[in-house]
């Protein structure tokens, strides 16, 4: 009772009180996970070299589609599991769970094996080099072979937040962080495993992160738990979780597309240091993508609940809430850039030697183009993700696959041969400018919508 009065509070508390009880906790988490792969490249570029930042930007892509299905079905059964809850529908939220775990697993076995089988073809295919083959490689063997823990851990990460377990969801994501400080340094410089002893701690901090979700939702007093009958594909909820989680998987398959058509940019008309400024920057750009993300997931199942509750003041309310704090984020993302690149450069690179003094002068260079409209990212992202949270996937695709294939790659491929490198960083701005000025208009039709015909709103 006492868990059902938490969640039945997601429509009744004040969102001034809600926002902050769902999102400190999200905001911490994901920026431990955002610091989870700070760590891993500041431990690398410094005991490894500089070509191994450039080599752990090769990763990039692979990364990000292992990620895709992740996020596919985490955000999908988060969204399904808080709308359900709004609507009173215990046993449908239940049935949930157990159909991400059969996911997770086998889409987790699936793209490992995959990611193995045609590593080496895919590296060269993404812009590798005979000098950072070698070191992608390296940390890409040990990361496929675990990627069912990976899927494992963040899709009941997801679910444990949007059950009404915030704190929780926390905690495990802080565990992770500490296992993989505390291991990653051990490995690489004690051991002497060099960019595998990375991978290897990153894989077992995962391990400890999932086996409190395991333990959570294996509880007989956790609000939504483990049953018998609900480990059983159900065609109907694996295809609610794909059609909400079909934004995100696109977004970062857009992402690995772009990765791709940048770093062989880069490699055309600048070099491999090049490619691992574009890892450095990537970097410290998403430590504030990921508060901003942290607020999303804060908002995720205060809007989902209220959606599937059918009270939309407190939907419009949330999400201007949300988007004024994410752009005060990103705003301190774009000023951290303007002033202070070399600092941020020097937190990854180590030495005195021609490579270490090139990355650094890449890292400043192209981070003033690159984030000089950072600071408008927050409400594309967060206005994104609000069309998923209230089960309307077409638009959230839109929003993302815009501004990764329609605007970004395109630039990709007019700018750089014009403008060189400097086209590589100056397309990134260009294309989110373009992004929030689409977010924007539709946006403001779904809000009118909503406070003029509320009655033409159908919760799934």
């Amino acid at each position: 009772m006492g868990k059902q009065i938490t969640t039945l509070s997601l429509g009744t508390d004040s969102l001034s009180r809600l926002l902050p009880r769902y999102a400190i906790p999200a905001i911490i988490a994901m920026t431990s996970t955002s610091l989870f792969n700070i760590v891993d490249s500041i431990f690398i570029g410094r005991g490894v070299g500089a070509l191994a930042i450039s080599g752990m930007a090769l990763t990039m892509p692979i990364m990000n589609v292992a990620a895709a299905f992740g996020s596919m079905v985490g955000v999908g059964a988060a969204a399904i599991t808080s709308i359900r809850l709004g609507q009173g529908n215990l046993r449908a939220a239940e049935k949930t769970l157990g159909n991400v775990v059969l996911l997770n697993v086998m889409l987790g076995v699936v793209i490992g094996a995959l990611g193995l089988l045609f590593l080496d073809p895919i590296l060269y295919f993404f812009g590798a080099s005979e000098q950072t083959i070698s070191y992608a490689r390296e940390f890409l063997h040990v990361i496929l072979a675990g990627n069912c823990i990976t899927h494992l851990y963040l899709g009941l990460n997801e679910l444990m937040r949007a059950s009404g377990y915030p704190q929780k969801s926390m905690y495990a994501m802080l565990v992770s962080v500490a296992v993989n400080c505390v291991l990653n340094p051990l490995f690489i410089f004690k051991f002497g495993w060099g960019i595998q002893g990375s991978a290897f701690s990153t894989l077992i901090a995962q391990c400890a992160a999932l086996s409190i979700s395991l333990h959570h939702f294996s509880r007989r007093d956790s609000f939504l738990r483990f049953k018998r009958g609900t480990f059983r594909f159900n065609s109907r909820i694996v295809g609610a979780i794909i059609s909400i989680g079909l934004a995100p998987f696109l977004m970062n398959i857009c992402a690995s597309i772009v990765v791709i058509f940048v770093n062989k940019a880069l490699t055309t008309y600048g070099g491999d240091l090049d490619i691992g400024a574009f890892g450095i920057i990537n970097r410290m750009a998403m430590l504030f993508i990921m508060i901003v993300l942290g607020l999303n997931q804060g908002m995720q199942p205060i809007v989902g609940y209220n959606y599937g509750a059918r009270k939309y003041d407190r939907v419009v309310n949330a999400y201007f809430i949300t988007v004024t704090c994410a752009v005060v984020i990103t705003t301190i993302g774009y000023l951290i850039s303007r002033f202070i690149p070399e600092q941020v450069a020097h937190l990854f690179v180590g030495g005195n030697d021609v490579d270490a003094a090139a990355l650094t002068e890449s890292v400043v260079y192209g981070m003033k183009y690159m984030m000089c409209m950072f600071w408008a990212v927050g409400f594309q992202i967060v206005t994104g993700n609000f069309f998923q949270y209230i089960g309307k996937p077409r638009r959230a695709i839109l929003i993302s696959m815009t501004r990764q294939m329609l605007f970004l790659v395109p630039l990709l491929i007019i700018l750089p041969p014009e403008m060189g490198v400097t086209g590589v960083w100056v397309a990134q701005p260009v294309a989110d400018t373009l992004s929030v000025v689409l977010a924007a208009v539709l946006i403001f039709f779904q809000i009118r919508r909503l406070r003029r015909n509320p009655d033409a709103e159908q919760s799934i």
